[in-house]
């Protein structure tokens, strides 16, 4: 496949031939930056892994520049950190056991830019030469600029699709901001117990961003526990790891539905459970 920019790259891990490893996809994650899928969709990577009829394919739509950096790359420029986290990304992939990795190389800024069709017609591309039965993206309560330029794409993208041709599920997940407020009968629960050497292993690889002082692969493993702890006041765990969803399929059903009101229902109704349940005792 040929994609938009000189940076952008596709990593088929078990150097199957490029039209298998898409055309096997069952599942994919659409992400604004590296790491964001592994956050994000883990749930994806462990449906998918070590089966024979379940492939999971990442794209990362962001090049890496801005990345944080600190200790053994605190001097590296952007071009630099760029490569850092291409080859991050793709030991993640190889970790996961992943069909492919799409990595695009947009700027920020494109992606924030609310005008770029370029960004939506390639993951039309990429959605038609995957056709996945299952979508992983951003929430749309997301706090994360990069994170809404992405998710909205990834909508406007599916939108573009005939109706026989798009996903059965489009999944929101938690990265800059979690779901738990989410109400419980509107949340999509994980459970991501099993294989938790394979949840700490797509993590720990990238090392450019724990050396710069985000522990992302401590705050994954410390929210997926939080999640199953926290998710119900009675009653003991059955889950040592959830990962919350809003699901979003409404959306690519209906093209008429607005992105804004569907998220704002949400946020409603969460604001009624507040009050109702002050009400109750007050």
């Amino acid at each position: 496949m040929k994609l938009n920019n000189k940076n952008a790259s596709l990593f088929i891990p078990d150097n199957a031939d490029e039209s298998l490893a898409l055309s096997r996809t069952t599942t994919l994650a659409i992400s604004a930056h590296q790491d964001d899928i592994e956050l994000m969709a883990f749930q994806g990577v462990l449906d998918c892994f070590g089966k024979s009829d379940k492939w999971f394919t990442g794209v990362v739509t962001a090049d890496g520049a801005g990345s944080p950096r600190n200790g053994l790359y605190a001097n590296y420029t952007d071009e630099e950190m760029k490569s850092v986290r291409i080859r991050e990304q793709q030991k993640a992939a190889f970790v996961g056991d992943y069909s492919a990795q799409f990595q695009l190389g947009y700027t920020s800024s494109q992606i924030k830019d609310k005008n770029n069709q370029t960004i939506v017609d390639e993951y039309v591309k990429i959605l038609l030469a995957t056709k996945p039965e299952i979508v992983f993206t951003h929430n749309l309560a997301d706090k994360h600029d990069t994170h809404m330029g992405v998710v909205t794409k990834v909508i406007e993208a599916i939108r573009k699709l005939d109706k026989s041709d798009r996903p059965k599920k489009l999944y929101g997940g938690e990265v800059w901001r979690d779901l738990d407020w989410v109400m419980d009968d509107e949340k999509v629960v994980f459970d991501t117990s099993e294989h938790p050497n394979i949840a700490n292993g797509v993590m720990s690889v990238f090392d450019s961003q724990i050396c710069g002082g985000k522990r992302y692969d401590l705050a994954a493993s410390g929210r997926r526990v939080a999640n199953a702890t926290y998710f119900a006041s009675h009653g003991c765990d059955t889950a040592t790891g959830l990962n919350y969803c809003i699901d979003m399929t409404p959306l690519i059903e209906d093209d008429s539905l607005d992105m804004i009101d569907f998220i704002l229902g949400f946020i409603d109704r969460f604001r009624s459970d507040v009050v109702n349940r002050i009400n109750k005792v007050h």
